[in-house]
């Protein structure tokens, strides 16, 4: 699991996620607590995102959040050379980004619950993420 280790910068404790306070926020739209949680690597994001494969952009696009495509590229090359072969390592990214959905799902229900001592709306009402089929 050493690509957790690469791009988790948290650290997951009975169930929380520990949250970074020494990262400086992006100048963008982003509010979340994505920075202070993963690490984001630099590079050009179209350019990751027409490198990868047609299964793994539409899955990046319907995507609760920003997938942030130059990592979702490196963990597919790194996929691709341990199994060596390019659908096992779709596969896997695939439910990895799951994965990573679902921690930063949870982590932001934290932080809502600990802001305003009341769960998450959407988590709160069992939604789920819309995807189209």
């Amino acid at each position: 699991m050493a690509h957790k280790r690469q791009l988790l910068d948290a650290t997951a404790i009975k169930g929380a996620v520990i949250i970074r306070t020494d990262v400086p926020r992006r100048p963008d739209n982003d509010v979340t607590l994505r920075e202070e949680i993963w690490r984001r690597f630099d590079g050009d994001t179209w350019a990751a995102y027409d490198a990868l494969p047609p299964a793994v952009r539409r899955r990046i696009h319907q995507h609760a959040y920003d997938a942030w495509s130059v990592n979702a590229l490196i963990l597919w090359r790194q996929f691709r050379r341990q199994t060596g072969c390019s659908k096992r390592a779709e596969r896997r990214l695939l439910r990895y980004l799951d994965e990573c959905e679902a921690l930063e799902r949870e982590a932001f229900a934290e932080a809502y619950r600990l802001q305003h001592r009341l769960p998450l709306p959407h988590v709160a009402a069992g939604a789920t993420v819309m995807r189209s089929q």
